[in-house]
């Protein structure tokens, strides 16, 4: 099984939040090494508008391997690692700092 790195991003089929259908879709991977064949990874989307507190612009979306701008979504989902479709790249320093920052806001922790 691959060795997956937190901030990677990777291309993974994960459901809409309805439940109704699925779609491969980026997403960054969260967590860090433990010995698991799950990820935690927070979603990404190319909607840029009505986002929600903490959810934020990637500054270098580009860098990261994204093919157009896109945006970090509120949401935490576990995923078993075969599930991971294709990896992508990694979030760029400044937007690790972001997502840090918005993960604690969604969790509640100081």
């Amino acid at each position: 099984m691959p060795n997956y790195s937190q901030y990677e991003i990777i291309l993974v089929r994960y459901p809409f939040s309805n439940l109704s259908s699925s779609k491969v879709r980026p997403a960054v991977i969260v967590n860090t090494s433990y010995p698991s064949n799950d990820l935690l990874i927070v979603p990404i989307t190319s909607r840029l508008v009505g986002l929600l507190p903490g959810e934020f612009v990637l500054a270098e979306w580009q860098t990261s391997g994204l093919n157009v701008p896109s945006a970090i979504k509120r949401g935490i989902y576990t995923i078993e690692q075969r599930l991971v479709q294709h990896t992508i790249g990694q979030l760029a320093p400044s937007d690790i700092a972001k997502l840090t920052t918005a993960l604690r806001l969604w969790l509640g922790l100081s």
